[in-house]
C-alpha cells in the first residue's frame, strides 16, 4: 500500500452524499408550506421513526437531552428520586436525569462491553431509587435483558439513552422498546443525524406518549391551556423534514458501519486474546473491546491503548484524526459534585486509555486498512 504521504482521514464528515437531493427537496417543500413548528412534516416523521424503531410510539423533541429528561417527568421522576446510570456516557445522559429534578448514581461498567455492569447496579440500588438508565454506548448495546430484569425485580421504571444506537438491537429486541421508553439524539454526528439538534422519545405505552407531547409543548393540552408545567422543546419542521429524507438511507448506512468495523477488527484484533479484560493486571499494549452483541450499530469504534495519548500523536502525524470518548467520566466533572458520585475504578481506566478512530459511512475500505496499519505499527512498536 501507499505510504500516505500527504493522506488525510478525518474523524468524522458531515457533507452531504447520496442524500443531498432528497433533503434540498424537503427542505424546499418545508419552507414552501410556510409551516415550521409541530407541523405534518414533524407527525410524518415520528410515525416513520417508530415504525423504525419497531415501537408504537415516538415524540419528537429538541434534543437528546431533553428526550431523556422528559422520559423520567413523563414517569413522574424528579425530586427526591435517584436514578442509576453509566459513568462512561456524554455527560448529557446524567445531566438530562439532573434536569429531570433526580440524582445521578453511577454504578461503574463491565470492562468488555464498556457499558453498565448488572453487578454494579444491583450494589447501588437504594432506598430512593427510582428508575434505571443504562447507555448503549458506541452503538453496542448493553445487557439490557439482565438490566431489565433487575429492574423488574426492584420495581424500578427502564429507560434506555439510545442516542448513539439507532437500529441497535439487543439479543434481537431492538433498543427504545425494551423498557418504559427510549430516548434517541438527531445530533448531526450520530448514526441518524439532522442539520442542527433534534431528538426523540420511544414508548410502547400511549399515554406516556400523550404526556411527553404535553410536557413538550408548555404542558399545554390545548392552545394556551397549560394543566402542568412544562418546556418548550419541539422538534422543528426543517430538522423533521431532513430526517426523514435520511431515514430511507439509515439501514444502509448502518451495514456499511458494520463492514468497515468488521475490517477494523481484522487488522487489530489478536485472535489469541478472545476475551480482553483490561481490569486485570496483564494489559495489552492495545485492545480492540469485542463485539458482544450482533446488533451493535458502530456509532464509533473505540480502541484502548496504555499510551493512549502517544497513540493518538502517532496517528495524527500520519493524518489521521482522532477523537477521545470520553476523557473524564462523568463522576468526576465538577458539575456532579454535589451528587456524592460512586467511585467507578473501571470507568476511571477506560477513561485514560480510550480512543476513537475514524468510523463513518464516508470512509472508503482504503482509509480503513490505512488507519489500521498505523495503529498496529504503533503497537508493535510500543510491545516491543
Amino acid at each position: 500500500m501507499k505510504n500516505g504521504l500527504g493522506r488525510r482521514v478525518s474523524f468524522m464528515d458531515l457533507h452531504l452524499r447520496e442524500d443531498a437531493g432528497d433533503i434540498a427537496a424537503a427542505m424546499r417543500r418545508v419552507v414552501d408550506r410556510g409551516w415550521f413548528i409541530l407541523g405534518p412534516e414533524c407527525e410524518a416523521f415520528e410515525a416513520e421513526f417508530a415504525a423504525a424503531c419497531h415501537v408504537s410510539h415516538a415524540v419528537g423533541v429538541g434534543n437528546g437531552t431533553d428526550a431523556l429528561a422528559l422520559a423520567l417527568k413523563g414517569l413522574g421522576i424528579g425530586a427526591g428520586d435517584e436514578v442509576v446510570t453509566s459513568p462512561l456516557s456524554a455527560a448529557f445522559s446524567a445531566l438530562a436525569i439532573q434536569l429531570a429534578g433526580a440524582r445521578p448514581v453511577f454504578a461503574d461498567i463491565d470492562p468488555d462491553r464498556l457499558t453498565i455492569a448488572p453487578d454494579a447496579v444491583e450494589a447501588a440500588i437504594g432506598l430512593q431509587t427510582a428508575a434505571l438508565l443504562p447507555v448503549h454506548l458506541y452503538g453496542q448495546p448493553a445487557d439490557n435483558m439482565r438490566l431489565k430484569a433487575i429492574a423488574d425485580r426492584h420495581g424500578l421504571a427502564f429507560i434506555e439513552d439510545c442516542c448513539q444506537a439507532h437500529l441497535a438491537t439487543c439479543e434481537g429486541v431492538p433498543v427504545g422498546t425494551l423498557g418504559h421508553a427510549g430516548a434517541f439524539s438527531f445530533y448531526p454526528t450520530k448514526n441518524l443525524g439532522a442539520l442542527g439538534d433534534g431528538g426523540a422519545v420511544t414508548t410502547n405505552d400511549a399515554v406516556l406518549a400523550a404526556r411527553i407531547r404535553r410536557l413538550r409543548n408548555g404542558g399545554q393540552s390545548d392552545k394556551y391551556k397549560h394543566v402542568e408545567p412544562g418546556v418548550n422543546s419541539r422538534l422543528d419542521e426543517l430538522q423533521a423534514s431532513i430526517l426523514r429524507a435520511r431515514l430511507p438511507h439509515l439501514r444502509a448506512w448502518t451495514d456499511q458501519r458494520r463492514a468497515l468495523a468488521g475490517r477494523y477488527r481484522s487488522a487489530l484484533v489478536n485472535q489469541r486474546d478472545s476475551a480482553l479484560d483490561m481490569s486485570k493486571r496483564t494489559v495489552p499494549s492495545l485492545a480492540v473491546p469485542p463485539e458482544l452483541d450482533r446488533g451493535h450499530v458502530y456509532h464509533l469504534f473505540p480502541v484502548r491503548a496504555r499510551a493512549r495519548d502517544e497513540l493518538q500523536r502517532h496517528l495524527a502525524q500520519r493524518g489521521i484524526e482522532t477523537l477521545i470518548h470520553y476523557p473524564i467520566p462523568i463522576p468526576r466533572q465538577l458539575a456532579m459534585a454535589a451528587e456524592r458520585p460512586a467511585v467507578c475504578p473501571v470507568a476511571d481506566e477506560v477513561c485514560d486509555r480510550i480512543l476513537s478512530l475514524p468510523l463513518h459511512p464516508g470512509l472508503t475500505e482504503g482509509d480503513v486498512e490505512f488507519v489500521a496499519e498505523a495503529v498496529a505499527a504503533f503497537a508493535h512498536q510500543w510491545s516491543a
